[in-house]
């Protein structure tokens, strides 16, 4: 079996994916030739073009403008169904999709419709492809207290199914001034029974996952490479094995890795840490769960074992419950290892 066999046959996790971050560009492009008035263009190679980032404001600038063509429970809809498909496609058996709420209650929609859709896409993906899939609602960071309220409320009031976790994304930049709307409002969702996933460590230093850790509760961490910047916290994420959701490609994109083979992933496996890997926005940094893993492979040179152990820390790491781990768990390991013998 081939390396790349091997990859496409490894069953996986994704929990590191945003739901307008996964449209794929038929589905983009087929929502802006519905929606005229975006700023979205209408053909593909415009589109792609409109996908070069220059940095992590610039992006944050073109996922609101593909967010604004989401208008409708049945764009939601499509979308998770959508990204249900791709992820069957490379043997993905479950993801826990991060959903925006705000983004969408600033477009009008009711959370009561939202939420519908969402559990109709739940169960659309696997009835239809196989896959289970699970939510996690985040704050934009940058929106502030209104977000953080709003996401809250949605998540407290009318949730869908499938939520497991309370997360924070957006620049992280403007999150200090906001801190306090935030800490109440995970404090708030953890006590409710949801996960503490927020994004950290991706473009402002180390201190973002210390504030993650020490007063959002944090049970994993989105992104979380700057923390090498820091040795005593990469003491202690090794020590608690925090799971740390790495998107190599996505950092190159977004300007805070300047090339792929300057990413820091190999160092953070030196270091002993709990890595994952996932795509975070894979059609907009034309990417794949499965090319991350062929990245790990093929820039990093990580073997086969290697990439049996990220896929397993992803099953481990995931809000599953102890029997459905198992099961994947089982699965992963059935696949060998090691190149077969000639």
């Amino acid at each position: 079996m081939t390396i790349d066999a091997f990859i496409d046959a490894l069953p996986k996790v994704e929990l590191h994916v945003h739901l307008i971050g996964s449209a794929s560009v038929p589905t983009v492009l087929e929502l802006s030739r519905r929606h005229p008035d975006s700023r979205v263009p209408t053909t593909e190679e415009e589109l792609r073009a409109f996908y070069g980032f220059r940095d992590f404001p610039h992006f944050a600038e073109v996922y609101r403008a593909v967010n604004a063509l989401v208008r409708s429970p049945e764009d939601i809809a499509t979308l998770v169904t959508g990204l249900a498909g791709d992820l069957a496609r490379q043997n993905g058996r479950y993801v826990e999709l991060t959903v925006t709420p705000y983004a969408h209650h600033i477009m009008g929609m009711p959370m009561r419709e939202v939420t519908e859709a969402l559990d109709l896409a739940a169960r659309r993906s696997r009835d239809e492809h196989g896959l289970q899939v699970a939510y996690i609602f985040d704050i934009p960071g940058e929106y502030g207290v209104e977000a953080a309220r709003v996401t809250l409320d949605h998540a407290l009031r009318e949730p869908p199914e499938a939520l497991v976790g309370f997360g924070l994304a957006g620049i992280e930049q403007e999150r200090p001034q906001h801190r306090d709307a935030f800490r109440d409002a995970f404090r708030a969702a953890t006590a409710a029974g949801l996960r503490s996933l927020p994004h950290a460590g991706e473009m402002n230093g180390p201190e973002p996952i210390w504030e993650a850790l020490d007063h959002l509760g944090a049970e994993r961490i989105g992104h979380g490479i700057a923390c090498l910047d820091d040795p005593r916290l990469v003491a202690h994420l090794r020590e608690t094995q925090i799971p740390l959701e790495v998107c190599p490609t996505s950092n190159v994109c977004t300007g805070q890795v300047a090339h792929i083979k300057e990413h820091p992933l190999p160092r953070l496996l030196e270091e002993g840490l709990f890595v994952t890997l996932n795509s975070d926005d894979p059609p907009m940094f034309a990417t794949t769960l499965s090319n991350e893993y062929r990245v790990a492979a093929e820039v990093f040179g990580l073997d086969r074992e290697a990439l049996v152990g990220l896929a397993r820390n992803a099953v481990n790491a995931s809000c599953l419950d102890p029997a459905g781990k198992q099961t994947l768990l089982a699965e992963i390991d059935g696949l060998p290892a090691d190149p077969p013998t000639p």
